[in-house]
């Protein structure tokens, strides 16, 4: 269950451009797609995702596995995931370190988990369930929190430290995440990034955020900003070979928009210095 390192910069596959990634030669080195999508009667095409495939590594994104599900993983959920990791023999399997559902409710939403003992040893539980039926480690994502609990026996950085540890996985390191969590919840990003356990991280998210009344909103329909880009490049200082990618949900934008974006974080990721003057020379180009 080895997770090899992949030094690499893409794009989440979007259905508006579908086309241009199956006429033409896109300038990435991997694609990434919302796993559920192509895992439903009715939902995207395989036969679309099979073709991008024979171009481009693939990522396999979830959004539903709910690893924090104190009543355990879902089966039909597991074998359906099973078969469209089997068939498109993807780069990385990841999903989120969240949960949306218990019982038979299901929030449609990534909801957050208490940072105690009892949680992580539910989460290592599902996720050894969940690797044991891919047959492959997974990557999770840090998410984007609006609230902290009570009663925390640990940050989110040590939770993710001990979750890699005690389970083999990998990490999606998702960088506008920090920085959203971190303006929220009032901790200093420089105390997250000191306590990750980078040999974990296998893949980076970068993208865009909205102010809300009072918190800002991980919204994935706006550039990435500067602020994001500056801890990105704090990020790439110090950890090895990894897959980057910019993921844009909403207000999706022509395809060159968006690997104008990606040239910057090839830019940053290969200097690992931050440089001010790249985005002046980009907002000037």
């Amino acid at each position: 269950m080895n997770l090899q390192p992949f030094s690499g910069y893409g794009l989440g596959l979007r259905k508006e451009h579908y086309r241009e990634f199956l006429e033409n030669q896109v300038a990435v080195d991997f694609v990434e797609v919302i796993s559920e999508n192509f895992m439903v009667d009715g939902g995207q095409p395989r036969h679309i995702l099979r073709q991008v495939r024979e171009r481009h590594p693939v990522v396999l994104h979830g959004v539903s596995m709910s690893i924090g599900s104190a009543d355990g993983l879902r089966a039909d959920y597991l074998k359906r995931l099973k078969a469209l990791v089997d068939e498109i023999e993807p780069l990385f399997v990841s999903d989120h370190l969240s949960w949306s559902r218990i019982g038979g409710f299901n929030s449609h939403d990534l909801l957050p988990l208490p940072y105690t003992e009892e949680a992580l040893d539910v989460v290592c539980a599902n996720i050894h369930q969940a690797q044991d039926a891919l047959g492959r480690a997974m990557l999770f994502e840090n998410p984007s929190s609006y609230l902290a609990f009570d009663g925390a026996a640990m940050s989110e950085w040590e939770f993710l430290r001990a979750m890699s540890r005690r389970t083999g996985c990998g990490l999606l390191l998702d960088v506008n995440n920090i920085y959203v969590s971190a303006t929220n919840n009032g901790f200093d990003t420089a105390d997250f990034l000191d306590g990750l356990p980078y040999d974990a991280v296998r893949q980076i998210h970068l993208a865009g955020h909205s102010q809300g009344a009072e918190l800002l909103i991980d919204t994935h329909d706006s550039p990435v900003c500067e602020a994001v880009w500056r801890l990105y490049a704090q990020v790439m200082a110090r950890v090895g070979p990894v897959a980057t990618m910019i993921e844009r949900d909403d207000h999706i934008p022509p395809l060159d928009e968006l690997l104008q974006e990606l040239w910057i974080a090839r830019q940053l990721g290969g200097t690992h210095a931050w440089d001010r003057e790249l985005l002046a020379r980009r907002e000037a180009a």
